[in-house]
């Protein structure tokens, strides 16, 4: 990894540690590498369920057979959902079902509007990109999505998964926990819903829909079944043995959430069954522990058989929810789970799938989380190169901001014009006690949580605004609280724009700021008020109320609008387990401006007027939560430790930058800059969460845990996450350093969080490098380095330097004679950082651990990519050039051997031999062509000699551009 791990490494706490080496021959004796950080492999053949010990949840898993790829073995894919975070959709693969490793994502944004941007107000916190349907037919993969707030379920598809690039198509409807399921015949269909299971149909060329399948079955032809209950979603589907079964998760009241499967010899039941009947089965096949939702995965036996597990996740909060392989035992076309039904978590089972010990080292090496040295060394992926239309700014009628946009708003009018009313409410002027001036509006007769007043603004309103919307409220009778929304209504499902809970008797005002999304109607826009919607409607639904002073006023425009720099790729690229916050400003990060360093820069000042939009009671977001680029991976249990360095020099005043493990709830390490004086200390906010927020007043730091910084320009923050203790609750300890040297603990750990039962962000703990601005734009922060460990500082370990010193070891026992030259060139910058690292002192385990991981995963690697007879290295490099009016290519051959190289190149034009290249020299020759004009091509270059009494040959392609001579 470029750069190396550090540019210099500590001792905790006030000693100085030095670990003496190991004998050359100990370690490389001993090397012998733990499986990664969201392994559960242990190496001997078996695995512990939950896999990853991560947050991968609603997962899709597909199988590849050896006969239709190209490493003749069967590959798997997986999917999950990310939501908000950027890029989304991973691709994870495996060869053998328990390891696995990010290879790709399905889009870098999910769209360029305000929603996916945490722009002009809005967000997709707990939204975004859901449930996804990962499938392979007929050479092209398939995946479907839904999303919540962009415009409904998503397909794409590439023919590459590893490396290509998707094709986008809006299917222009919700499709929830969408199924994509290719019939026998080829027919494409999707199954979704949640109660009950519908399906649609759609044309060849999976391009749009063409018929509907309402309810082919739900959880009332079930009614009395023990295992039929909440939920009732997350369908996916299969065809094994002449029956389409479907996987379901349901949640029956006082139980676990669990599994249950459906089968049928109709694949749309009722739509074709004689007499529209109900063709599905039912039976509950796995009610252990929470692991539910999820995939059946094929794995080929030999004689041509199959055997299907199941892939389900368990919540395993504030981890996340994580998924488990769990085998199964099959008995008249139905399967068991577990052991007789039963799968412990922590349960061990056998790997299904055997390969060989170097395929199983390296296999265990893979990983969905990484250190990272910020060296922007990680390979170009096609979907950062995903285009868009950037859409021309609105204009705006500048008479109709500022005005109050409500007619007859205090009803001093005498009348009840323009109000109307909605769900058999009836409306009346009141005098008895207005809230200002000579009447209010009285509210009556209502059953119905919507029943109440309604305004049209058609005309009036416009995209992209900012209203201050108001009005208040009074009620004498009923419950203490009431919550009132006032509400925007343009066809597509009703928008809360402002919310409050209003206490009995009191007048009180409801007030709020709210942006007109772009796909608002503006010739349809109703303003109405209502109470909560709930089944059975709630006692508030039926109380008579007075409103008064109801207003609707346009702020002056300031809003933010997709711009080209902000979704352009700025040439930085960052490993695969990182996500942004939300699809990030990329003029406002990178990894180089300062070599070796990310960069945040402040694009814009946080405004505390977000609020979130899946919630009702449109609870407002923190401060760090606005930050839209925050870089952030995936926790891992049951402990995790996270280090890096930051240079501060670059903050401004009100700049408050750090190390945060996040959810809703969160606790960081972080700077802030007020007044010229930089100050370190530690935030943490838990539960309850207010609805209102002194967002200030929450971030402030805790007491006991503040340290003035000084003039110093950089410090060291280290983060020690426990999940274990006790299970359920994430308690962080966070420490800091101003020279690498001394390392101190700033207060108590920190905690607990928890999960948020209103599922606002609705995913594991993250664990991000964040920035943000209070007071002006254009401040930085560099961070050095990200370093993992699974040891934590309070376990009160002495530092140990024995996996680092047997990987060094053993990389200097191998030949590169025997591995590709691209793996061992990695291996060996690989090498030279832990070399680097483990010549200094160590301060923490993380400094450790780092280099020891990169370097075994490049060791591992090459353990894969060893060849029975060795290789050479011979350089050759192709080019054309004009003689007279005619082209000429011409190609180099270098020898980096200690011997002399029989070489010998072969092209469209001729074959020319070198003869013996000497050591550590190069020879050239030229092909004519005896042509004014030829296209591109390559050079063949074989190079062959003698190494310690072996044959070796080498094959090398050498690429030439076409030329045109005149």
């Amino acid at each position: 990894m470029g750069k190396g791990w550090m540019s210099r490494v500590g001792t905790l706490l006030l000693c100085t540690v030095l670990v003496a080496p190991a004998s050359a021959a100990q370690a490389a004796d001993a090397w012998s590498p733990a499986s990664s950080y969201t392994s559960t492999d242990k190496g001997d053949g078996t695995y512990s369920v939950p896999l990853l010990n991560s947050d991968v949840p609603d997962i899709g898993v597909e199988r590849v057979p050896a006969a239709e790829n190209d490493e003749g073995r069967d590959i798997y894919y997986m999917i999950s959902t990310t939501m908000h975070l950027s890029p989304g959709a991973p691709i994870m693969k495996s060869y053998d079902l328990v390891n696995w490793q990010i290879v790709n994502y399905v889009f870098d944004r999910a769209s360029i509007g305000d929603a996916f941007s945490l722009r002009n107000g809005q967000n997709s916190y707990g939204q975004g990109q859901w449930a996804s349907s990962l499938r392979y037919h007929d050479g092209t993969f398939y995946v479907v999505f839904n999303t919540n707030n962009l415009g409904g379920a998503y397909l794409y598809r590439t023919d590459d998964i590893d490396n290509g690039s998707w094709q986008r198509t809006p299917l222009g409807r919700g499709l929830h926990d969408p199924s994509l399921f290719f019939d026998v015949d080829g027919t494409p269909y999707i199954f979704y819903g949640s109660g009950g299971t519908s399906a649609v149909r759609l044309n060849s060329n999976l391009t749009a829909i063409e018929q509907d399948y309402p309810n082919i079955f739900t959880a009332n032809n079930y009614a009395g079944r023990p295992f039929i209950g909440g939920l009732f979603e997350g369908a996916q589907f299969y065809y094994i043995d002449g029956y389409y079964y479907a996987v379901i998760i349901t949640w029956p009241s006082g139980q676990g959430r669990q599994v249950v499967m459906f089968r049928s010899r109709e694949l749309l039941g009722r739509y074709t069954s004689a007499g529209g009947v109900n063709t599905y089965e039912a039976r509950g096949v796995l009610n252990s522990n929470g692991f539910a939702q999820g995939s059946l995965v094929p794995i080929s036996r030999p004689g041509g058989g199959t055997d299907w597990y199941g892939m389900f996740f368990r919540d395993t909060f504030p981890i996340g929810r994580i998924p488990a392989l769990i085998p199964a035992t099959w008995q008249d076309g139905w399967p068991t789970f577990g052991t007789n039904g039963v799968v412990p978590v922590d349960g061990v089972f056998d790997k299904p799938i055997k390969l060989s010990p170097a395929e199983e080292l390296f296999e265990r090496q893979k990983s969905i989380v990484t250190s990272d040295d910020f060296a922007n060394d990680a390979p170009h992926k096609a979907y950062q190169d995903e285009e868009w239309t950037i859409p021309t700014p609105p204009t705006y009628d500048d008479s109709l901001i500022g005005v109050e946009l409500v007619q007859n708003p205090g009803f001093e009018s005498g009348s009840l014009a323009p109000w109307g009313t909605q769900f058999g409410a009836t409306i009346g002027l009141d005098s008895t006690g207005p809230a200002t001036g000579s009447a209010a509006l009285k509210v009556s007769n209502r059953t119905l949580n919507g029943s109440g007043p309604n305004q049209f603004l058609n005309g009036k309103m416009q995209h992209g605004v900012t209203y201050t919307v108001s009005a208040k409220v009074k009620y004498a009778t009923g419950p203490n609280n009431i919550t009132f929304n006032l509400v925007a209504d343009w066809g597509a499902g009703v928008q809360t724009m402002a919310s409050r809970s209003v206490p009995i008797g009191q007048w009180t005002t409801v007030s709020a700021q709210y942006t007109v999304p772009t796909t608002a109607n503006l010739n349809n826009f109703k303003f109405a008020v209502e109470t909560p919607w709930a089944n059975p409607q709630p006692p508030s639904s039926s109380v008579d109320y007075l409103i008064d002073d109801v207003s609707i006023v346009g702020q002056p425009v300031t809003a933010e609008y997709p711009t080209k720099e902000e979704i352009a790729p700025n040439g930085s690229r960052l490993g695969l387990p990182w996500q942004w916050n939300h699809a990030p400003d990329n003029r406002y990060w990178s990894l180089t401006d300062r070599d070796g360093w990310l960069r945040l820069t402040n694009g814009k000042v946080v405004t505390g007027k977000y609020v979130y939009t899946k919630l009702s009671n449109r609870a407002e977001l923190a401060w760090f939560e606005e930050a839209r680029n925050i870089l952030s991976q995936r926790t891992f249990g049951p402990r995790q430790s996270v280090e890096t360095r930051m240079d501060i020099s670059g903050m401004k005043n009100g700049d408050v930058a750090g190390l945060a493990a996040y959810n809703r709830g969160f606790s960081y390490v972080a700077v802030k800059r007020s007044g010229g004086v930089n100050t370190l200390g530690v935030v943490n906010r838990g539960q309850p969460f207010a609805v209102d927020l002194d967002q200030a007043t929450l971030e402030n730091f805790l007491p006991g845990t503040t340290v003035s910084l000084g003039d110093a320009t950089e410090v060291y923050v280290k983060a020690d996450l426990d999940f274990a203790s006790p299970v359920g609750q994430l308690w962080t300890t966070f420490y800091y350093s101003l020279d690498g040297l001394t390392w101190r603990q700033l207060g108590n750990r920190v905690g607990p969080q928890t999960l948020d039962g209103s599922l606002a962000h609705f995913m594991g703990h993250r664990v991000g490098l964040f920035n943000y601005a209070t007071q002006e734009e254009g401040g930085h922060v560099d961070f050095d380095n990200y370093l993992l460990s699974d040891t934590l500082t309070g376990q009160g370990r002495p530092l140990d330097t024995s996996d680092l010193d047997a990987a060094i070891a053993h990389a200097r026992t191998l030949d590169r004679h025997y591995y590709p030259t691209y793996a061992w060139a990695e291996m060996q910058s690989a090498l030279a950082d832990a070399k680097a690292a483990r010549a200094g002192a160590f301060g923490t385990q993380n400094q450790i651990d780092a280099p020891e991981r990169a370097l075994s995963y490049q060791l591992a690697r090459l353990g894969v990519l060893k060849t029975e007879k060795p290789s050479l290295d011979v350089v050759a490099v192709a080019d054309t050039r004009c003689v007279g009016d005619k082209v000429m290519v011409t190609v180099r051959v270098s020898n980096g051997e200690a011997m002399h190289v029989v070489a010998s190149a072969d092209s469209a034009y001729g074959t020319r031999p070198f003869g013996a290249v000497p050591p550590g020299k190069e020879k050239t020759r030229s092909f004519p062509t005896n042509a004014s004009s030829v296209p591109a091509g390559e050079v063949t270059v074989v190079g062959s000699a003698s190494y310690q009494g072996e044959p070796a040959e080498v094959t090398v392609q050498a690429p030439y551009a076409a030329r045109v001579c005149e």
